[in-house]
């Protein structure tokens, strides 16, 4: 039909005449309202916000001079930040002196990557900027999710694999 009698149309029900596809030959058009609509695409956008998962690159700062009990420590926080679905930035910071021997930094950070292998994939291998050398990890797909600890009827702790 032509535009004019399509406008006159849309205007006595009180709906707007709205372009769906303006390359089409002849061009198409819906009568409906536009502020309903536009309401609609704004709550469908809020709705998928809201169930989108946002990503955080988490940072976790070695030592050269690491122990053992800290590098167990901070190995069971980067798990954790994994299994939540974060990136995990593993960072060795050197200072003064210790610029001279990477190959310490290069070795907790292969020594990391090969811990976690069964949970993390690194996303960049070793690499030294400045007096920082650092890998980012990523969660693995389709591994073997770490153990949890859930509560029993009676009030005691069990461990059970999930």
């Amino acid at each position: 039909m032509p535009p004019p009698q399509a406008l006159t149309i849309a205007r006595s029900k009180g709906l707007d005449l709205v372009e769906i596809s303006p390359t089409a030959v002849p061009p198409v058009c819906r009568i409906m309202d536009y502020g309903k609509y536009q309401y609609q695409e704004a709550k469908r956008a809020r709705e998928a916000k809201k169930h989108q998962k946002v990503i955080e690159v988490k940072e976790i700062k070695f030592r050269p001079k690491v122990d053992e009990h800290d590098y167990q420590f901070k190995k069971k926080h980067i798990e954790r930040f994994l299994e939540e679905g974060d990136k995990v930035k593993a960072t060795v910071f050197f200072r003064g002196r210790e610029m001279a021997h990477p190959e310490i930094g290069h070795r907790i950070l292969t020594r990391l990557i090969e811990d976690l292998a069964d949970v993390a994939l690194p996303e960049t291998m070793p690499r030294q900027e400045g007096n920082q050398m650092h890998t980012i990890l990523s969660q693995k797909r389709g591994g073997k999710p770490a153990a949890r600890t859930t509560r029993s009827a009676e009030g005691g702790d069990e461990m059970t694999e999930s």
